[in-house]
């Protein structure tokens, strides 16, 4: 049964309990909900984080009812990682999975989103209303010019996924001068079938929340996937020229447009 949602408060973490309990809902989503894996989860502490952690603001959703000391007070996080930031991260966590030598070289601020997820109770378009609409302050707070990052498809098995990620190469391929490139061994061709045999709705319907809401607000995708083995997803890396998105499309991004993602 999905939860109320008229209680809850967002802000960014400013304490070890609000990091805790953004890396216990991360667990709670990546790992026990989509079967994820690998050097970053911790089982014992059942906690889901990285070395990039320490580096990155933590937009959280928390509902008030729930109690921090049991670390399940966190139902809506996004991990904001600015550029400044991440040269004493050692990068981007986008940098294992794709080469960002078009973007860094673009000479524009940026923004890495990452490690976004909500708790199923609280799904259903409010919470993510929520987090959007203060994702869009961070942004003017930042002054970012471009948001980025890594989207997921739930799977590495390449055949089903061969529809919407040709829509996606097709219809939605970021321009040359921002385009992340897929790299390493992981790397899997989007530009898999021709574009006369390409559904648009049946893509879409394959396509998760979050991809589409960012291609609603004029959100572009890199050349390629990558297979991440370890969390049985399939990423790919979506950008965002905030200068490009017009008008309607702030409405979207800032009100009650991104709901619907």
């Amino acid at each position: 049964m999905i939860e109320d949602k008229t209680f809850l408060d967002l802000r960014l973490a400013d304490n070890e309990q609000d990091i805790l309990g953004a890396q216990r809902l991360r667990y709670r989503v990546f790992v026990e909900e989509l079967g994820g894996d690998g050097p970053d989860v911790d089982h014992r502490a059942r906690l889901e984080r990285d070395e990039f952690d320490p580096h990155a603001d933590h937009l959280i959703l928390v509902d008030p009812r729930r109690s921090p000391e049991t670390l399940d007070h966190v139902v809506g996080v996004y991990r904001l990682l600015t550029g400044e930031r991440a040269q004493h991260a050692g990068g981007f966590y986008s940098e294992r999975e794709f080469d960002l030598a078009a973007l860094k070289a673009s000479g524009k601020s940026l923004l890495e989103l990452g490690r976004s997820c909500v708790d199923r109770n609280h799904r259903g378009g409010l919470a993510l209303f929520t987090l959007w609409n203060g994702l869009a302050e961070y942004v003017r707070f930042r002054k970012a010019d471009v948001l980025f990052g890594v989207a997921s498809f739930h799977g590495t098995d390449p055949a089903p996924l061969s529809e919407p990620l040709s829509y996606l190469h097709h219809h939605h391929l970021a321009d040359p001068e921002l385009r992340p490139v897929a790299i390493g061994p992981d790397r899997r061709p989007m530009n898999v079938l021709p574009v006369g045999q390409v559904g648009r709705r049946a893509a879409l319907r394959v396509i998760p929340p979050l991809i589409k809401a960012y291609l609603r607000i004029g959100g572009q995708v890199g050349d390629g996937a990558f297979a991440d083995r370890a969390f049985n997803t399939t990423d790919v890396c979506m950008v965002v020229d905030t200068a490009r998105i017009s008008p309607r499309q702030r409405t979207l991004y800032s009100s009650a447009g991104a709901a619907d993602a």
